[in-house]
């Protein structure tokens, strides 16, 4: 089938924050061997390869009030296609008016959901509210719902029920081998100060609610002593959340030295380095629908501790590829549940860096998982049988 596709999300290379982002950025060059043309409309400044629209419209406003200016911006941008792909609720809007004008098949990707982050009322506020309705709208409309992973389809079935299962199609989240794979070079890791000879726990993200590094600075004061732990983490979501982050760091740092904190977004290849040169990579998320820091981790053959949580368990093989540690969202208020949690991760990280030929067998064991199931372009392939369903129920 020819395909004419739009694909529409907040973030597009090289301006990426977070997965959604790396997803778009690594699905749209892939797609465009499987159809006729692929359209990127995104937000923020110009850039090659998409059309670039600024949230700036109404000035002064709400951020999520910001965001819907853009949106339709982009819906008057898009050229003539045949399916009208959303990512994120920054999106949906775009989407949803873009869908009805051009009479086109609509899909959303859940890449999270609104509902099962509610601790972003305190990032947006009245926003909030805003974004949910834009997300439920958008999803219950959509001709295609795609999940990045089985666990999402409860998520998505508990959250939004009217949604009929027929419409709800897994195609998860991947990753290209040939840019994330090991660099043993170690200008990077030396710059940082970090001694290779000792053990190199890593985190990689956002400092969110839902990535649940507060707990991964509270785990780490009962690591062993000689283990380093590296914080490749900004951005934080509310002055709030960096308040307690930065509370946490300081008290890690007068019981324990070898931490480092690097606040500022390194490069996607001073990242490879420093995984390469990591003994773990940890993801403590209290919410992940699949996670794609744990496949670029993977795939430069360094094993994951995380939490048992939404697709992880999907992405980390326990005991073949890392190890997972069980974690309630329902218990998230009891201390008690929280403190077992953290001493529980910091017993699987010590686990690893105490017997570092097991570590070294499950990181080539998670390169191998990453090349043989979750490789861009078997996405593409999968997403594209998606975009030919929704134009069928479109047309029904």
């Amino acid at each position: 089938m020819s395909l004419r596709v739009s694909i529409l999300t907040r973030e597009y290379p090289p301006f990426i924050y977070g997965g959604a982002g790396v997803h778009v950025g690594q699905l749209v060059p892939q797609l465009r061997k499987f159809t006729e043309s692929v359209d990127v409309q995104c937000m923020g400044e110009p850039r090659e390869g998409a059309t670039a629209h600024a949230e700036d419209f109404p000035p002064g406003a709400n951020g999520a009030l910001r965001t819907l200016g853009a949106d339709i911006s982009m819906a008057a941008a898009i050229p003539e296609v045949d399916v009208i792909h959303s990512h994120t609720w920054y999106a949906q809007f775009a989407g949803l008016i873009a869908g009805r004008y051009q009479d086109a098949a609509t899909v959303v990707t859940a890449h999270s959901l609104e509902p099962d982050r509610p601790w972003k009322v305190e990032q947006l506020g009245g926003g909030y509210r805003v974004s949910s309705w834009i997300e439920k709208t958008a999803f219950e409309q959509a001709d295609a719902v795609i999940a990045v992973s089985a666990a999402m389809i409860n998520n998505i079935k508990n959250a939004y029920p009217d949604i009929d299962d027929s419409r709800i199609h897994v195609v998860k989240n991947g990753i290209d081998p040939e840019e994330f794979k090991p660099d043993h070079a170690t200008d990077v890791i030396d710059t940082l100060g970090l001694d290779r000879d000792k053990p190199i726990v890593t985190f990689v993200g956002r400092i969110t609610r839902q990535k649940g590094l507060i707990h991964l600075v509270r785990a780490a004061r009962q690591f062993d002593p000689d283990t380093q732990l590296l914080l490749l983490a900004g951005a934080p979501d509310t002055p709030e959340i960096a308040a307690e982050f930065d509370g946490a760091f300081a008290e890690l740092n007068q019981v324990r030295s070898g931490v480092k904190w690097v606040q500022e977004m390194l490069p996607r290849a001073a990242v490879r380095q420093v995984l390469t040169h990591s003994t773990l990579f940890a993801c403590p998320s209290i919410y992940e629908p699949l996670g794609i820091v744990n496949l670029e981790a993977m795939a430069c053959e360094i094993p994951v501790v995380a939490s048992a949580v939404g697709g992880i368990p999907e992405v980390v093989v326990d005991g073949e590829t890392g190890l997972l540690v069980a974690y309630d969202p329902a218990q998230a208020k009891d201390p008690e549940f929280i403190s077992g949690f953290e001493a529980t991760f910091a017993d699987q990280v010590n686990t690893l860096t105490r017997d570092r030929d097991r570590a070294r067998q499950m990181g080539l064991d998670g390169r191998q998982r990453c090349i043989d199931e979750f490789s861009w372009e078997k996405i593409a392939q999968e997403t594209v049988e998606v975009y030919e369903k929704a134009i069928a129920t479109h047309n029904s």
